[in-house]
């Protein structure tokens, strides 16, 4: 693995398999026994047409790794960070949570449920010593991926506010780069309706559709 060849611990986990993310809980947690902060970021973006019945198998695929997986996780590592009495959870969810882009709708379902999810898991875990945060990115290009989508964020410069958004005294619950901000309060701002439509030409990327 590349992390692993950069000196990081690695510990392979399929979030859709219970199985293997209890064993790869107990194998970090032997490992690193005062583990404070778990990270969740399942997610897969899968083209769907939706008026082929075909795409079901896409969108369950979707819910059972960007959704489910999620909850997996969390369920797996609450009791250690209930058990310290502090820690952190950050959830990873994606402008689509609030801005859906047509030709993902799944995908854009899953990380609204996701981000649904990370506001009860905080009220609930109120008091625990235990904070959720929820890390919500626009478009980011990882290195040499910036042709893919011109519009999307540098990896790097996504890095760099994410972790000064981060290190801010309270941590905000949720961490908002300025290029997300269109799309987190595109609701509120009265731009919503605009935005999906111009995001709707995205529809061209299906097979056999033309816009």
């Amino acid at each position: 693995m590349e992390l692993a060849g950069e000196g990081f611990g690695t510990i392979s986990i399929d979030v859709t398999d219970s199985a293997s993310v209890a064993s790869a809980r107990d194998a970090v947690l032997a490992r690193y026994p005062e583990l404070d902060t778990v990270v969740t970021m399942p997610g897969v973006m899968l083209l769907e047409d939706l008026r082929d019945p075909a795409h079901f198998e896409a969108a369950e695929t979707t819910i059972d790794t960007n959704l489910v997986g999620t909850i997996r996780v969390i369920d797996a590592f609450t009791p250690h960070l209930v058990r310290r009495g502090a820690g952190t959870f950050i959830t990873v969810t994606s402008g689509i949570a609030f801005l859906p882009l047509p030709p993902m709708p799944t995908c854009a379902a899953s990380k609204a449920a996701v981000h649904a999810y990370s506001e009860a898991l905080r009220a609930q875990l109120d008091g625990t010593g235990v904070s959720v945060v929820e890390l919500v990115p626009p478009a980011v290009a990882a290195a040499g991926q910036e042709k893919v989508n011109p519009h999307a964020l540098p990896l790097d410069d996504f890095a760099t506010e994410v972790m000064q958004l981060l290190s801010e005294d309270p941590t905000p619950r949720e961490i908002l780069v300025k290029g997300v901000l269109m799309h987190r309060w595109a609701e509120r701002d009265g731009t919503y309706d605009d935005l999906v439509a111009q995001r709707s030409q995205a529809l061209a990327m299906l097979p056999g559709r033309e816009g």
